[in-house]
């Protein structure tokens, strides 16, 4: 069986660097003042942000049924037997439920993974099914192994302003204001299903410290059987400069000497919600 691995822009993943990993990727839309752009395709970083900032009415969206499964067909036809589909979690967008109502009609060759994940721990999971369709796995039996590792995973994010949590309804326009007042700085959470709130600190110095306190904890208590060999520490940031995102790295290297660790954007889809100026962490346990 030849077997096509798939997935979507939210896994940090655009389209230059899925040509090289031999990856079928689906760039994920966005609607800016009523024109819809692709990350990664005709929409950068500096770009996104800009528009993000500069008042445009910016919004992002799911793949059209047609996207979807065109480029099904188009993958089918270059001569794969079967396709591994993983997108973003169903906890956060219904991106992943739709694939699932369109894969019924594709006989068992498409299968859709959910397995909870976003930004670097859905690359992880990507990388992994890579291996797996190498080693000969089938799609069936990537899926299954994808879905039952699924939770072994977290994702740390502290927020530089609250405007843009404001405007997505998360946080009120008083509690926006006293927290600009204060220079609070919000620590959210993915572990899975939902963008949840992890702790409220006092600029972002505190709040980098917050996440690693968060990241040796996870790895003393939640992970402690598994061997560093397997950790992937990853690090993100929304609208980063080139220094920050190599400093907030290093420190990430330091760290955690013993773990894997490399730095990827945060997807568009999260930095709409964050703003520009957030900085992320993650684990990812490696099989």
């Amino acid at each position: 069986m030849k077997t096509a691995i798939m997935t979507d822009s939210n896994s940090g993943i655009l389209k230059n660097e899925a040509e090289k990993l031999g990856i079928f990727l689906l760039p994920m839309p966005v609607i800016i003042d009523g024109v819809t752009c692709y990350e990664g395709v005709d929409l950068t970083q500096e770009e996104f942000y800009d528009s993000l900032t500069g008042g445009k009415d910016v919004s992002t969206s799911q793949p059209s049924p047609g996207e979807v499964m065109g480029m099904w067909d188009e993958i089918l036809e270059k001569g794969y037997d079967e396709i591994v589909h993983i997108p973003m979690s169903s906890g956060l967008s219904n991106s992943c439920e739709s694939a699932i109502g369109l894969a019924a009609d594709y006989d068992g060759k498409v299968q859709v993974v959910d397995n909870h994940r976003i930004s670097i721990t859905l690359r992880e999971s990507v990388l992994e099914a890579r291996d797996l369709a190498a080693q000969g796995l089938p799609a069936r039996e990537i899926k299954k192994e994808l879905e039952e590792r699924a939770y072994e995973s977290v994702i740390y994010i502290a927020v530089d302003t609250l405007e843009f949590l404001k405007k997505g309804g998360r946080v009120t326009p008083a509690a926006a204001a006293l927290g600009a007042v204060l220079n609070i700085k919000p620590v959210l959470t993915i572990q899975g299903e939902r963008l949840d709130a992890f702790a409220k600190v006092r600029g972002m110095k505190k709040g980098k410290h917050k996440m690693l306190e968060a990241l040796k904890n996870d790895l003393t208590v939640r992970f402690q059987d598994v061997d560093m060999s397997r950790v992937v520490i990853g690090g993100a940031g929304a609208g980063l400069s080139a220094e920050e995102e190599e400093e907030w790295t290093d420190t990430l290297r330091k760290e955690f000497p013993q773990a894997a660790v490399y730095y990827n954007p945060l997807s568009f889809s999260i930095g709409t919600h964050t703003g520009p100026g957030a900085v992320g962490t993650a684990i990812s346990i490696r099989r």
